[in-house]
């Protein structure tokens, strides 16, 4: 009997492809109303930390380095009210194999699937993940297709995806570049179902749960090196496992640091639009992931994230593009260190909060990237040029995402916007409701536990939320 390649056939098939190629049978975490496991979901199929330190140790992943910003955090005291102005460091994750902290998650996916057998590996990412996946597919013998949502329907492609094509390439996989679209998850499930490979997804427990050491090192080395825990840690925020995986580790440490998101503003343009695809600057840390996927963390490629970043989250903030590029440039003017934009929109955003901080505090970026051709800042901006994007300097506050790029006339001009957490948590039950079709009076006491914690607030706060609705 010949399969349904339609696209609602493939889409019908999807639970059943999904299950082959990960090997979680997440039927077992489930309640049949809201709630789910997620402990024992993260506990049954995920690792404990001192295995994934071993799986990473033994293919040269982590244990990078915590530098300290002594001239970025000189230039943020000048501008800063007396006695402010904390020390701000970094987490050195492009010290990594491939670049990225994204080589965390990619250990123990990849481990994963040679344990269970699989031949190979698939992942559908557009962002430093897949050189990651193809990183450490090529270091354990599979074979390795990485899928980008990469192009407009006119063929023209964004300098950092693909420059991250050509890494991915260079590393020995095979990339399939696609327009923006639902055809990304299509092809996808198709790939799966007829390859027999892994599904690498960003979102299993044991992708979550390798980020977890990169929480445990910084609380660990900032212990050994200066004597505490630093008290704020900033991550840039997209699909949640970033954030997630690195408060999980830090929480494991014992630490209380306060846990910061931050994304590039880009509210008014729409991820999955053909005309407005190449109208942004950032393919990933923006709030075109960040706000849904925290929002609502079961829109990814598998039944139930692990990523899910409301828990954890103690404030989240956004950042402009231009303020980006402008501390991408500061970074390596003042401090010698050339850093991609992803961890860069966490530094963008440190820089500010140091200012709020006391002398004798210390802020940390828990990542950097490596750069290349693709992810400077002059192919990015001229790119946006050519795409009608107006870019000067000015204030960064009147920037208007697809319109303009305000590159900061004055480093004191960069600061960081305050997303009110309630609004966002009360989207998140709203998002709950609706995709389990429940009214707000039909919702259970164990659902609202649940939810409580999904939120990181607490039973009455979920009974004020329902009774409004």
């Amino acid at each position: 009997m010949s399969r349904d390649l339609s696209y609602n056939g493939v889409m019908s098939r999807k639970s059943e492809i999904m299950k082959k190629a990960i090997g979680i049978d997440y039927s077992l975490f489930e309640s049949g109303t809201i709630a789910f496991d997620y402990e024992r979901m993260m506990r049954e199929t995920g690792y404990t930390l001192e295995e994934m330190q071993e799986i990473q140790k033994t293919v040269n992943v982590g244990n990078t380095p915590i530098l300290e910003l002594k001239n970025l955090t000189a230039l943020a005291r000048k501008i800063a009210p007396a006695g402010k102005g904390a020390r701000i460091f970094i987490k050195d994750e492009a010290a990594n194999p491939s670049g990225s902290f994204k080589v965390r998650r990619a250990a123990n996916a990849v481990y994963h699937a040679k344990k269970l057998g699989y031949k190979g590996v698939i992942a559908a990412t557009s962002g430093n993940y897949g050189a990651a996946v193809a990183q450490q597919a090529a270091a354990a013998g599979l074979k390795c297709i990485i899928v980008q949502e990469c192009y407009d329907s006119k063929g023209v492609g964004q300098p950092e995806i693909i420059e991250k094509a050509r890494k991915c390439e260079a590393l020995g996989a095979e990339v399939i570049q696609l327009t923006v679209g639902p055809e990304l998850f299509y092809t996808f499930l198709l790939l799966l179902e007829d390859t027999g490979y892994f599904n690498a997804s960003l979102y299993t427990p044991f992708g979550i749960a390798g980020v977890e050491t990169l929480g445990y090192e910084i609380a660990i080395q900032f212990r050994e090196k200066y004597g505490k825990d630093p008290d704020a840690v900033v991550c840039t925020n997209a699909g949640g496992g970033n954030l997630t995986g690195t408060a999980r580790g830090l929480i494991k440490a014992g630490s209380s640091a306060q846990i910061i998101g931050a994304s590039v503003n880009l509210k008014g343009l729409h991820m999955a639009s053909d005309e407005q695809f190449n109208k942004k600057s950032f393919t990933t840390g923006h709030t075109g992931f960040g706000m849904p996927f925290t929002t609502w963390p079961d829109r990814s490629d598998v039944p139930r994230s692990a990523a899910r970043p409301l828990r954890y989250i103690d404030r989240y903030v956004t950042i402009n593009q231009g303020e980006v590029f402008y501390i991408t440039e500061v970074l390596a003017s003042l401090e010698g260190e050339e850093k991609g934009p992803a961890g860069n929109t966490s530094l963008a955003a440190a820089f500010a909060l140091a200012q709020e901080m006391d002398k004798d505090q210390m802020i940390v970026v828990q990542e950097t990237e490596y750069t290349g051709a693709g992810k400077h800042i002059q192919p990015q901006l001229s790119f946006a040029r050519d795409n009608g994007i107006d870019i000067f300097f000015g204030d960064p506050r009147e920037e208007i995402p697809g319109k303009n790029i305000i590159l900061p006339s004055h480093p004191s001009m960069i600061k960081a916007v305050d997303v009110d957490l309630n609004k966002i948590r009360i989207s998140h039950i709203k998002n709950a409701l609706a995709t389990y079709n429940i009214k707000a009076d039909e919702v259970c006491d164990s659902d609202m536990a649940f939810l409580a914690k999904e939120t990181k607030t607490d039973v009455n706060f979920v009974k004020e939320v329902l009774s409004t609705l």
